[in-house]
């Protein structure tokens, strides 16, 4: 059986966060309240990297700008934020990883919600992604997530789910790559048989050094 290669999205692909940045991008848009949207933004960010995000609390919280708008209505903000904030995220070093991995089966596997990570994931030519879903009724975001939140022990289930519908485990693979750069992707690191930490925060490189895992510092590459 081919390979399979996982990608986290944020600071391990890109050189950021698109999450973090698309709530920063629409106080600068004036989409919403300026001081208490980018203090709640914050908060939230500073939990995530403290490993205590509540993820439903922060889908609820991330997604409520775009309730009750279409695809349409919203095409040329999300054109905006990706030529903006994001292509300037995107590193030549990432895109070699990409394709070093680019014969085997590919999925970028990341806790920000599909609205914001769809885009992204064309961007980079990877066909598979598993993210945070969102809620749509008659063709308008409700501003609600839904099913499994991929996040923590939510990527494992939904990698999982996602290779059953192709009738395929990990277990098919003679190799599994996870790349990320968190704390908070634990679980699916242990869960592949090449882990590898890529720009990680400081636990995860002190967990990657003691199990004796490859680390990456993409950013640190020439780009």
């Amino acid at each position: 059986m081919k390979s399979l290669a996982l990608f986290d999205l944020d600071h391990t692909l890109l050189s950021g966060d698109s999450d973090h940045a698309w709530g920063h991008f629409l106080v600068e848009q004036g989409i919403v309240q300026g001081d208490e949207y980018r203090q709640r933004n914050e908060a939230f960010w500073q939990q995530y990297k403290d490993g205590t995000l509540d993820i439903n609390a922060y889908l609820q919280f991330a997604l409520a700008p775009i309730a009750g708008k279409s695809d349409p209505e919203l095409a040329g903000l999300r054109t905006t934020f990706m030529q903006d904030k994001i292509e300037p995220m995107i590193s030549a070093a990432a895109l070699r990883l990409l394709d070093k991995h680019a014969a085997e089966l590919r999925a970028i596997v990341t806790a920000t919600n599909a609205f914001v990570t769809k885009p992204i994931a064309q961007r980079f030519g990877v066909d598979h992604l598993i993210a945070c879903e969102v809620e749509m009724v008659a063709g308008r975001y409700t501003g609600n997530p839904v099913g499994v939140p991929s996040f923590r022990e939510g990527k494992v289930a939904r990698v999982d789910a996602w290779l059953a519908s192709m009738e395929l485990c990990i277990e098919d693979f003679e190799t599994s790559w996870f790349y990320s750069d968190s704390l908070n992707d634990l679980p699916l690191l242990k869960r592949v048989n090449h882990p590898v930490a890529v720009n990680p925060d400081p636990t995860l490189r002190r967990f990657a050094l003691e199990q004796g895992w490859p680390v990456l510092d993409l950013m640190s590459e020439e780009s």
